[in-house]
Order: structure tokens, then C-alpha cells, then sequence
């Protein structure tokens, strides 16, 4: 009960924090002096390139930074960004949620890294697929495709697995590096298997609840979650705009519940994710319900050696997506993105994180190489005002 209290105590005082930067945009008193990386997304916003974004900075073991930035919503009616904000975080799911319960199940000896995936999920071995492992899935280097087949109206989660499981790879494993969704999915499907659990309430009982993240959860309408608090996105096949429920078409196929896609958030809660897991990875004091050595593991290089796309468990170090990195921080950071306009770079080095949540896709799917420049130019200001 009393760390129920320090976890809420925490989350609140971050949320102070946010909204001590709120309205930047506009030079709220109270607000943080402002940076480059501010006049960089207040530019964006004005430019039309995404409706908002709420940013943080973590350094040397405390947020240094913050600010929210233009509307949460810019139809049917204007709505002003806050810092605590929902946001769906897209792929980030898999780095905040299916990659960290993989790793617990790896904790406890239920399997080891390079055992075959159908070892555990047998209906997965068809198609070439029987050798593939849990490793080359994490890394993105199992050679399946990006994503299942989505031409054809199908709906459920029974037939979402089956499409997962039915995909054939594209090249060899081990030869390139193809992000592929299907990856996390299996993913996602062998944390149930090993923990007799559904993927959203292990992560609940193990990492978000651990963390004190009470603003992340898979399907905030159905936990009563005000869908007034969340960022909107695109408009679904009935025209109404997607705000509460996942964007990501697969994910929302299956139920809004998938390895790849499906988690809400927001500043307070990724910042409490970020510093966490800085820490045990650092050997401070932390919260986070992994060991330190598998958290090292988790974000050092575990893809093939003498491949220049190089990938932890679940996190991006060096490859084609690592935009977020900039100009500044070394190969040896590492992160991830969402296509709905999140972030999150981790640099160990200079003991700094960069979070920037946004919600490039609402109205109409647009931003997405504005949203690309925006995370690299961001990361690159951040790294030269911090004079890293």
C-alpha cells in the first residue's frame, strides 16, 4: 500500500512538471526557458505538420525539460494539447509492454532465447517457419513480412492469429533486417502461453502497475477512461474519428489487444517508463521488474554480427528507423517510434532520454515524413542544448 502511494506520488509530481511547461507554444508564463527543440515543434505545428505534441526531456536522472504544444484535436472542434494528454503509442507498444514480459518470462527459465518458437506455439512451425526463435522475432531478423494480409475485410482475433501464423517468411533468417508486426504479434502470443494470462493483464500485473503507470492501458474506453483525455486520430470506415480505439488496423481487427499495437499513454507515465528503466540499466535505485543484466541485454546489439542493421530485443540501436537518434547522440542509444507520431530515445552515455508523443495522423493520416525530420532535428537540439 505505502509503494501504491510513492508510485501515485511520483506520477502526480511528473505531471506537475508537464504542466509547469504547458504552452510553450504560445509562452505561458511559468513555462520552461524556452529551447530550440520547442521553436522546432511550435514550427510544425504551425506548418500544419502534426495538430500537437507534448515533449520531455530526462537528464541526469531527472525530467530537465517540458512542453505541450498546440491542440489535442483539430476536428470536429479545436481542442488545446495537455500534458496529460493519451496518446495511442502505437509500436511502442512493443518495447513498453511485450518486449519487457518476454524478458520476465525469460527471468524465470521458461525458455531460452534461441529456442524455436514453435517449441511453444506448435501451429506457428508451418510455412519454413519451424526453426525460427524468439531472438531472431525480438531483433526483427526472422524474415517474415511487415504485416499480415489486410486486403480482405476480415475481423477477430482467432483469425488474426491464424494470418500470423499461416505468414511465410520472405528471405532467410538471420540475412536481413524486415520490421515485421507478425513478430510482435507471435510475441505477444507467447507471453499468454507461458503465463496462462491475456497479453494486457500481465502487462497490468507485471510492468504498468510495478511502474505506477495508471494513465497506460490497452482499451481505455472499456476501463472508463474519458475518451475527452485522449488524442484522436484518423477517422475509422464509419467516419467517425478513432479516439480510445487503436488505429493500427491489425490490432484493431483482433480487438485492440496485439504485441505490436494497441497501448495508451501519456508524458507522465512514458517518463516514469524512461527514467526506470535508465536506472536499473545504470544500477541505481529502480523500480523497473527486470535485472540489470537483462536490460543491458535488452538494448545491446543481439542481431546477426557484420549486418549494418543492428537491433536489441525489441529496441532500435542502429538501424533505418533510428531517426530519433539525431546528430548527436552515439550508436549505443537506443529506441523506438510509433506510427502515430511517438517516441522515446535513450542515451546511457549522457544519462538522457527524449520523449515526444504526438498525434501526427489526426485528421487525415498525414505528417509522416514531417514527423520523421521532426523526431531527428528534435533529438539533434535536445543533444546540443544539453551540450552532449
Amino acid at each position: 500500500m505505502a509503494d501504491d502511494r510513492i508510485r501515485a506520488g511520483r506520477r502526480e509530481v511528473l505531471l506537475g512538471t508537464l504542466a509547469a511547461g504547458a504552452g510553450l507554444m504560445t509562452g505561458a508564463a511559468g513555462a520552461d526557458a524556452p529551447w530550440k527543440a520547442d521553436e522546432l515543434i511550435s514550427a510544425a505545428v504551425v506548418r500544419g505538420d502534426l495538430p500537437g505534441a507534448v515533449l520531455a526531456v530526462g537528464h541526469g536522472g531527472r525530467v530537465v525539460h517540458r512542453g505541450v504544444f498546440g491542440y489535442r484535436a483539430l476536428e470536429p472542434v479545436r481542442e488545446v494539447m495537455s500534458p496529460d494528454t493519451r496518446f495511442d503509442m502505437a509500436s511502442l507498444t512493443k518495447v513498453i509492454v511485450t518486449a519487457p514480459s518476454v524478458m520476465q518470462l525469460w527471468e524465470r527459465d521458461l525458455f531460452r532465447l534461441d529456442d524455436p518458437v514453435s517449441l511453444y506455439l506448435p501451429d506457428f512451425g508451418v510455412n519454413g517457419k519451424r526453426g525460427l526463435t524468439i531472438r531472431q522475432l525480438l531483433t526483427h531478423y526472422s524474415g517474415l513480412p511487415p504485416d499480415v494480409d489486410l486486403s480482405d475485410p476480415w475481423t477477430g482475433r482467432d483469425e488474426g492469429i491464424r494470418r500470423a501464423f499461416a505468414s511465410v517468411p520472405l528471405c532467410l533468417p538471420d540475412t536481413k533486417f524486415i520490421y515485421s508486426d507478425i513478430n510482435f504479434i507471435v510475441l505477444g502470443l507467447l507471453v499468454e502461453k507461458l503465463s496462462g494470462q491475456r497479453l494486457d493483464a500481465y502487462a497490468q500485473q507485471h510492468t504498468l502497475t510495478p511502474l505506477g503507470m495508471s494513465g497506460s492501458e490497452f482499451l481505455p474506453l472499456q476501463r472508463q477512461v474519458s475518451p475527452e483525455i485522449i488524442a484522436p486520430t484518423q477517422r475509422d470506415e464509419t467516419g467517425r474519428f478513432l479516439r480510445g480505439v487503436v488505429h493500427d488496423p491489425t490490432s484493431r481487427r483482433m480487438g485492440g489487444v496485439a504485441g505490436h499495437a494497441g497501448l495508451f499513454s501519456d508524458a507522465a507515465d512514458m517518463s516514469l517508463f524512461a527514467q526506470s528503466f535508465m536506472d536499473r540499466r545504470a544500477g541505481r535505485k529502480s523500480s523497473f521488474p527486470l535485472a540489470q543484466k537483462t536490460v543491458l541485454l535488452m538494448t545491446t546489439p543481439q542481431s546477426p554480427a557484420g549486418l549494418a542493421e543492428q537491433r536489441g530485443l525489441g529496441w532500435d540501436i542502429s538501424s533505418h528507423y533510428a531517426t530519433p537518434r539525431g546528430d548527436v547522440f552515439p550508436v549505443g542509444s537506443f529506441g523506438h517510434t510509433g506510427f502515430t507520431g511517438t517516441s522515446l530515445w535513450m542515451d546511457p552515455a549522457s544519462d538522457t532520454w527524449v520523449l515526444l508523443l504526438t498525434n501526427r495522423v489526426h485528421p487525415s493520416g498525414g505528417g509522416g515524413e514531417a514527423i520523421v525530420h521532426l523526431r531527428h532535428e528534435v533529438a539533434t537540439a535536445v543533444a546540443r542544448e544539453l551540450a552532449l
